[in-house]
């Protein structure tokens, strides 16, 4: 970085992600690099957020880059680069769930991960019990309304943005939404009462 100017952030320069798409198409490999660099974020907190912390989403994650370089002449401009990344990450990690059949292993795996992660002991039953009980609640949630929880509650995106990056209804996302927080609620009832 230099002259003390802050690099632009995923999604904030359309000019710029126009002006690297088209870099990429013309066979610039530097530029498909600045690319993955601007939205590895983006990608990492959407499969994350869908997967859960494990070498699965890493290679979802490097899979969604792959996706996205062969997609890229097909990307009109229509929306924000940023929502096009977006798409193709909830699309792997929606293939990636169709194609295990027991995909709640991941999560036991990640509740584990979350115990041995506690650097503090005094904090084990406090923080440790409530981000596994919220775990256990997404993991239960169908993909298609995991996706809308990830977009809407977790990665702060709008109905509209939503929408577009899932190619559905705006009523459809605001239908799963209303539909995913009635069944965390129950999932996390006994939990909260407990």
């Amino acid at each position: 970085m230099s002259g003390g100017k802050d690099e632009t952030t995923a999604g904030d320069d359309p000019a710029g992600d126009t002006v690297l798409v088209d870099r990429v198409l013309a066979g610039d490999r530097l530029a498909f690099r600045t690319l993955v660099e601007r939205f590895e974020g983006t990608v990492a907190g959407v499969v994350h957020g869908m997967l859960g912390h494990d070498a699965d989403a890493d290679d979802v994650g490097q899979e969604a880059m792959v996706k996205l370089y062969g997609a890229l002449s097909t990307f009109r401009h229509e929306a924000s680069l940023k929502t096009f990344v977006t798409r193709i990450a909830i699309n792997c990690c929606l293939d990636h769930l169709k194609k295990r059949k027991r995909f709640f292993r991941r999560f036991r795996a990640m509740d584990d991960a979350l115990d041995e992660a506690q650097p503090d002991p005094m904090d084990r039953t406090g923080r440790a019990e409530e981000r596994q009980a919220v775990m256990r609640a997404m993991a239960s949630l169908e993909p298609a309304f995991r996706s809308v929880v990830v977009l809407r509650l977790i990665e702060g995106h709008s109905t509209l943005e939503t929408a577009e990056i899932l190619d559905v209804p705006e009523g459809t996302v605001l239908s799963r939404l209303a539909r995913a927080r009635k069944h965390l609620a129950a999932q996390l009832e006994g939990y909260e009462n407990g």
